[in-house]
Parts: C-alpha cells; sequence; structure tokens
C-alpha cells in the first residue's frame, strides 16, 4: 500500500519500505507561508496533485480525500518519521513561515465583509446619537430668539449628518445582500446588520441557536430578570421588524420564536453553504405567522 502525506516543508509517497518519492517545497518562508495557508483552508496543494498523478494513494487528510482512500488512523501515518533537517529545512524557516502565515490570516481578518458591516453599524450608530444631540439642541434653541447667522452652522451639520446616516444605511443594505442575502430577506437588511454586529460576526450568528437569536439586542433586560426577576425579554432587535412591532401583545413572543428560528437557518445558509433558500423560509414563515395569528 502506498500512503501521501505533507509536512510543512514538502510532500512524500511512502511505503512500508521507506519514501518512494516527493516533493519538496522552495527553501523560502513566503513560499512556504503560501502552501500552509491552503493546507489550512482546506486546499489540495498543486505538488500533491502532481505526485499522485498516476496512482491512487491512502491518506490521512480529509482534505485529500480526492487524490485517494481516507484512513486517518492508518498505524503506518504514525510510524513513519520525516525529519526536516534531513532534507535541510530547519525550525527558523518554518517560524518565519509561521509568522507570515499569522499575517495573512489577521490581514484576512479585517478585510472581512461582515466586520466592515460591524464598523459601518457602529458608525451609524454614532451617527444617530449625533443627530439627535444636534436635534434636542436646534428643538432648545428654538424657544430663543436667535439671528439665523448663528443657528446656520447648527442647521447645516444637522442637515449633513442625516444625509449621511440616510447613505450609511444604503450602504449597509447593499452590502448586506452580498453578505448575507438569506438573512437580509428574512429579517431586513438592517436589523440583519445589527444582529451581525452584536453578535461579532456571520459565523457567530450561524452557530447560535434561535432562542439566542430571539433577544440579540436585550442584554440588559436580561441581566435584569436574572437578577431581579419578573419576566424575561421576549425579542431584542428582531422587535423592529414588522411582524412583531405590529402585531398584538400576546402574539409578539410566539412570532419572535418563528421570526427567530427562520434567522436562525439563513445564518447557516449564508455562511456553510451560500444557498438562497429565502423565499421557502419566507413561505413558511408567513405560513407560521397566519397560523398564530388565527389561534
Amino acid at each position: 500500500m502506498t500512503y501521501l502525506i505533507t509536512k510543512w516543508f514538502g510532500t512524500f509517497i511512502f511505503d512500508k519500505k521507506g519514501i518512494e518519492n516527493k516533493i519538496l517545497f522552495p527553501k523560502k518562508a513566503e513560499e512556504i507561508a503560501k502552501r500552509l495557508y491552503k493546507i489550512k483552508n482546506g486546499e489540495i496543494l498543486a505538488e500533491e496533485k502532481r505526485l499522485t498523478k498516476n496512482f491512487k494513494v491512502i491518506v490521512s487528510e480529509k482534505r485529500l480525500q480526492k487524490l485517494g482512500d481516507f484512513k486517518p488512523y492508518e498505524k503506518n501515518f504514525q510510524a513513519w518519521e520525516i525529519n526536516p533537517k534531513e532534507f535541510g529545512y530547519f525550525q527558523d524557516l518554518l517560524h518565519q513561515a509561521s509568522i507570515l502565515l499569522t499575517k495573512k490570516e489577521v490581514d484576512d481578518k479585517l478585510k472581512s465583509e461582515d466586520l466592515q458591516v460591524i464598523q459601518m453599524v457602529n458608525a451609524l450608530d454614532d451617527l444617530i446619537h449625533i443627530f439627535n444631540l444636534l436635534s434636542e439642541r436646534l428643538d432648545s434653541w428654538s424657544f430663543i430668539p436667535t439671528p439665523i447667522k448663528k443657528i446656520k452652522p447648527i442647521n447645516e451639520t444637522y442637515s449633513i449628518v442625516n444625509k449621511e446616516i440616510k447613505n450609511l444605511q444604503k450602504q449597509i443594505e447593499v452590502d448586506m445582500v452580498n453578505i448575507a442575502p438569506n438573512i437580509s430577506k428574512i429579517a431586513g437588511p438592517l436589523i440583519g446588520a445589527r444582529l451581525i454586529s452584536i453578535a461579532g460576526g456571520l459565523n457567530r450568528v450561524a452557530s447560535m441557536p434561535a432562542s439566542t437569536i430571539q433577544i440579540l439586542g436585550a442584554e440588559k433586560a436580561l441581566f435584569r430578570y436574572k437578577k431581579e426577576g419578573g419576566r424575561p425579554p421576549k425579542h431584542g432587535v428582531i422587535f423592529q421588524h414588522n411582524l412583531i412591532n405590529k402585531s398584538s401583545l400576546k402574539m409578539r413572543g410566539k412570532i419572535a420564536r418563528v421570526l427567530a428560528t427562520k434567522i436562525a437557518i439563513a445564518a447557516k445558509a449564508d455562511f456553510f453553504t451560500k444557498k438562497d433558500i429565502s423565499d421557502v423560509l419566507n413561505n413558511d414563515l408567513e405560513k407560521r405567522v397566519k397560523e398564530i395569528r388565527n389561534l
């Protein structure tokens, strides 16, 4: 039997007798970092494809299943030790490559689209806060006889902030349709963006149960309930959805549970499969809401 194994410095084919064939990676930290990055993201390396071109092998990594039989517990993988020093590769090279790999992962994280949405939601909240402060200032100032030229700068700033709020909301809506189309169609892009912002990322929303999504944004009320008792919150940010806030008080909790369930499924589709299942979810949501309202 023939086995394929990849180390940080190269990929090897071996059997019970020893190494049959190999392709060593270039002795450059940048090149090794590139390959480690691909491996970490589940990609098959060009070297691995080239080495197994003419025959099948046994592999121990899931990402290599297309190249051979996946047998992660095969004893021969543990039996063979391949020493990088024997091929002229040393730990300082691995250390340099690891630093570059970490930098690349950090850069990817910073470029993540859902993190950009979080920043936009935070900026939107800042602008809304400024807008409200300016509105209060203008209201209180209106009771005092004031020359127009004195109040003009505040009025102009007020108008600019209002315009930028609308621009930012539009941008969030556009980005959300690309990042989380299912959530956008079920919850609405702005509510969806707030859920992602509170959770800390689309991946976190996708891993949350519906019961947690239902009360995202109601952390203060939940803390108060746990500390003082009373009634637990029935909904958080999703209360802004028309299906909830335009329903009667006795129905809001049930509708919030149904909506949160659909959002949870939508988030998983957006993050894991990228499939558009919004029509199915919306149809089922409408059906369930009608049933609740007819009770």
